[in-house]
């Protein structure tokens, strides 16, 4: 074999195999620094000029018009409270008191980041819908089914993220986001 057939050979494996190790890299969710909090987890990197290159690479894959960190912070939740991967099948009870900013919303997402097809044509929970009790304590239902009060249908999907985004977060949201207080994710039952 010629010298420069096997040299453009190798050069071409070796531009796959680096392209296939950058997609994965990006694709990935440990990037940055990561905080875990219940089943939520944020990367405090994203909005900030400490954000490497890989976590720039992954907030334009996928957080589209991603704001600042003093402006949103962003939480993502692949699991219940429990641990469990959250499941299209089953029926969830999200719920918490007030959260430090000034408003915030959940949104549903399966996949790859795009929104859960389903009938009712509903994909996100705001600040100001859920009603609360005295200690201004909320919850809305996360299901395949139809539920009483506020809800969220999966459109069974087989799984899904639920996306936090806080905007104008303070306090401990802000500066302490592992210890904040942020939502429970509890499953009721399944199909």
């Amino acid at each position: 074999m010629k010298p420069w057939l096997r040299y453009s050979i190798c050069i071409l494996l070796g531009l796959a195999g680096g392209a296939a190790y950058a997609v994965h890299q990006v694709r990935s969710g440990d990037l940055g620094r990561q905080v875990t909090n219940g089943p939520w987890s944020t990367n405090t990197d994203n909005g900030t000029a400490d954000a490497s290159a890989l976590s720039r690479a992954r907030v334009s894959l996928f957080g589209l018009l991603a704001l600042p960190a003093k402006e949103a912070m962003y939480f993502n939740a692949h699991n219940d409270s429990d641990g469990a991967p959250l499941s299209g099948n089953c029926t969830y009870i999200v719920s918490g008191g007030e959260l430090e900013a000034r408003w915030w919303s959940i949104t549903l997402y399966e996949g790859e980041g795009w929104l859960v097809k389903n009938e009712a044509n509903r994909w996100s929970v705001g600040g100001n819908a859920p009603e609360r009790d005295a200690q201004g304590n909320w919850s809305f239902t996360v299901s395949p089914e139809r539920a009483e009060g506020l809800w969220l249908p999966t459109g069974q999907a087989p799984k899904f993220d639920l996306t936090l985004r806080a905007y104008h977060p303070k306090g401990a949201l802000l500066n302490d986001p592992a210890n904040a207080k942020l939502p429970t994710i509890k499953k009721e039952r399944c199909a």
